[in-house]
């Protein structure tokens, strides 16, 4: 069944001729030993022959063409037989060349007097062998075939003493060729299976080096995860227990709580560039491409890093081109995000690895590309150590000793710059320093957009912002959720109610007056949408408070908050940026106006 359906198929044309030419490679030693079996019972009967030079002639014929045919099996051999179209053309030139020595023995024949006859049917009989030897290969079967036969069947037939034997010959001929037909459609039958076959291998190995891939990809986050979550858990733990009174130790002191809140940064960062370099592997990682201003998102990164450098007595310095300083138009072609997220890597790692010395990041025109180096006077990298630092979850040992992080920094910057049609690359001297160059497509003629605002506590808030000191109802039934929840909105200066379920909270919005309401999308009894819906129908004032609908999921979730009531989206994890500006949002929209909903990222 599967050999019938692959007839339709059409094989690849070159795969098929390779086996077809290997077949008839297979077949020339044997076509040697069938012509040297019949070299004696030609010569037996040639010796009835009343020419004795024609005789001569055919067996000089018979000692060129074994020579021939034997520097042919040795060329096969050789590298120069990989051409398909030259090994095409020895086969057919071959074929050939016996097709005219039989034609040779039949002209022979024709004057060989008693043995005319014999001698023909002889060559006939030749004719036939070479019909069968040029079998596998169609073309050499079409053209040798109508040449080795005509020679033996014209003699034949010119006699009327030979046409009966004539007639005997072209039968036998054409049965010949009816059947190399045959093996030829069944040789290609099986090339299309032994083809299909090498398909069907090739795509195996390909799915086990892929799933072998997987494996060691997995294994590695595994080992790197339970390395860093467990040494980060560690420490907020103990900080966490001091809080608690806990062991009759001390309140945490001010440093402690840094170092506590450095290592769970450090851990979120961790799972972050985790999941974005599995997202990447898998091709599932979407960059956006659109015009922005390099120059100050640099001098942002780099001032949010100074204090960092000036605490290690480092000097962190930026050259800008001066074209591009005060430049009215072009601009960077990328992912404003994600060119912040491979700036603040590299820019980061030179601060982190570097002791002394200092730290310039230069930015430049490169013909249509922007290029930002970041140059360091670290400890340098040899060309080995070089390469593994670019490979995920490999560290270098001896720079990395005593450092946090997963391994994955710059191997997820490479991927990210190649997304957005850049390239990340990097040169380094041991004991002088390293420099990492970031190259995005520049367009001159671009008008720049804003670039994003960096998560940061200090959020400012947008124009028309409502006031402070709302009284907001959050609906969470994850504990550490829900106080992450409370202390952000209590950072900036809410009042907050928690219930830990919806029906809880749909109780609170039947007796209290709020300002606002937080949802969590999925929660016991009541979760997100039925409580939105809830809400709206209440005859309260409630039911026209704003909504803010906190969800983990995907679209599908998202929308299904939104057509039960809520006004706004907001997307676990939560920052202080992204929940002030969903909660200005959402407190500023106009209940009896739809064409404010909209979803936060």
């Amino acid at each position: 069944m599967f050999a019938e359906r692959r007839q339709n198929t059409p094989a690849d044309g070159g795969a098929d001729a390779r086996l077809a030419l290997d077949a008839q490679a297979a077949l020339l030693p044997y076509a040697l030993a069938v012509f040297a079996v019949a070299l004696p019972i030609y010569v037996w009967a040639s010796s009835f022959a009343q020419n004795a030079g024609w005789m001569a002639i055919s067996f000089a014929v018979f000692a060129i063409n074994w020579g021939v045919f034997y520097g042919v099996v040795a060329w096969l051999r050789t590298p120069a037989a990989e051409d398909l179209n030259r090994r095409a053309r020895v086969h057919v030139l071959s074929g050939l060349l016996w097709a005219l020595a039989v034609c040779q023995m039949a002209v022979f024949a024709a004057g060989a007097g008693a043995a005319r006859e014999t001698l023909l049917l002889l060559s006939a009989g030749a004719a036939v062998v070479c019909i069968f030897f040029s079998a596998p290969y169609l073309l050499a079967l079409l053209l040798t075939a109508p040449l080795a036969s005509a020679g033996p069947l014209y003699l034949l037939f010119s006699h009327p003493q030979t046409k009966q034997a004539g007639a005997m010959a072209f039968g036998a001929i054409s049965l010949a060729m009816a059947l190399s037909l045959i093996l030829n459609r069944m040789l290609r039958r099986q090339h299309a299976l032994a083809l299909a076959h090498e398909a069907l291998l090739e795509e195996r190995l390909t799915v086990l080096e892929a799933a072998e891939r997987a494996a060691r990809s997995k294994s590695d986050i595994v080992a790197t995860l339970s390395h860093e979550i467990r040494n980060g858990l560690t420490g907020v733990t103990h900080v966490l227990a001091a809080a608690a009174g806990k062991g009759g130790r001390a309140a945490p002191s001010r440093e402690q709580l840094n170092a506590a809140l450095d290592a769970a940064q450090d851990l979120v960062a961790v799972l972050n560039a985790t999941l974005d370099s599995e997202t990447a592997e898998s091709g599932r990682l979407a960059v956006e491409s659109v015009a922005f201003e390099p120059v100050r998102l640099i001098r942002d990164l780099v001032l949010l890093d100074r204090p960092h450098a000036v605490a290690k007595g480092l000097e962190l310095a930026v050259h800008i081109e001066p074209d591009l300083e005060h430049r009215q138009l072009g601009a960077a072609i990328g992912d404003p995000l994600r060119t912040r997220q491979i700036i603040a890597n590299i820019v980061g790692n030179a601060v982190k690895y570097t002791v002394r010395g200092r730290i310039e990041v230069r930015v430049e025109r490169r013909e249509n590309l922007l290029a930002i180096e970041v140059a360091d006077t670290g400890p340098g990298l040899s060309r080995e150590e070089l390469d593994q630092a670019f490979q995920a979850f490999q560290r270098v040992e001896r720079t990395g000793a005593g450092v946090n992080g997963a391994g994955l920094g710059l191997s997820l910057s490479r991927q990210l710059a190649r997304l957005m049609g850049g390239a990340l690359e990097a040169t380094s001297a041991v004991g002088v320093g390293s420099c990492f160059t970031l190259t995005l497509p520049f367009d001159e003629n671009a008008h720049c957009v804003m670039e994003p605002e960096s998560e940061t506590p200090q959020a400012v808030e947008p124009v028309g912002a409502p006031p402070r000191n709302l009284r907001i109802l959050i609906a969470e039934d994850d504990a550490l959720n829900a106080a992450m929840l409370r202390a952000i909105l209590e950072q900036l200066g809410h009042q907050v109610v928690h219930a830990q379920n919806g029906r809880r909270a749909l109780d609170l919005a039947r007796i209290c007056d709020f300002d606002l309401v937080m949802l969590d999308g999925r929660m016991p009894i009541l979760d997100g949408p039925q409580t939105a819906a809830a809400l709206r129908a209440l005859e309260t004032a409630n039911s026209e408070v704003p909504i803010v609908a906190v969800i983990g999921g995907d679209a599908d979730e998202a929308r299904e908050c939104l057509d039960a009531g809520a006004d706004t989206v907001l997307r676990k994890p939560v920052s202080v940026a992204a929940v002030a500006r969903a909660v200005a949002d959402a407190a500023a929209l106009d209940r009896k106006t739809e064409a404010g909903r909209s979803a936060v990222a």
